[in-house]
């Protein structure tokens, strides 16, 4: 019997991320490693053989993730002149994010006990909050005394609050970064 060739096999295991993503973003953490290989199209063995347990799954959909939101900020946040509507864009897509993929946090979190990124895109996204204090601190937009630490206390709180709907997520993003304004 023939193997898959190299680029069948990743096209399976981005498949597999695919599905897994779907699944859990919709049924959170009821989802089973055979439901998934079924909803992707591959037998149970291919799953097993890209991700040897759930965990490693969900580690790699975690990644895949926090890629796709850092993907987001570095094309459509930073580019914008106005620091404030750069920051608005940032916290919206989080809070997006997090309202779509309401099953998917949870099965992180579950995982995890965090939702917090964590590893290469975790510190990648750390220097684009480097980067927006820094650049919000120059032009007015933030105060003098807003660390990085603030504007990841207000995205774990955009996340939380979207995540679980409590309350208007978006008006929260407003008065925060209002708060956050210069006096």
């Amino acid at each position: 019997m023939s193997r898959p060739s190299r680029a069948d096999a990743e096209r399976n295991r981005l498949r597999v991320l695919e599905v897994a993503e779907e699944l859990f973003a919709e049924r959170g953490d009821a989802v089973q490693m055979a439901e998934v290989a079924r909803a992707a199209g591959v037998g149970v063995g291919t799953v097993y053989r890209h991700f040897p347990n759930r965990q490693a799954l969900v580690e790699a959909i975690t990644e895949q993730r926090f890629a796709k939101i850092l993907t987001f900020v570095e094309q459509r946040c930073l580019p914008q002149p106005d620091t404030h509507q750069a920051l608005v864009c940032f916290l919206t897509h989080v809070g997006e994010v997090h309202e779509q993929g309401r099953g998917l946090s949870g099965v992180i979190e579950a995982t995890f006990g965090s939702t917090a990124p964590r590893g290469e895109v975790g510190g990648a996204l750390l220097a684009v909050g480097e980067t927006l204090v820094r650049r919000g601190r120059a032009d007015g937009a933030l105060r003098e005394d807003v660390t990085v630490a603030d504007l990841y206390m207000t995205v774990g709180a955009v996340a939380i609050l979207s995540r679980d709907a409590i309350g208007d997520w978006r008006r929260f993003i407003d008065i925060t970064l209002n708060g956050l304004r210069p006096r």
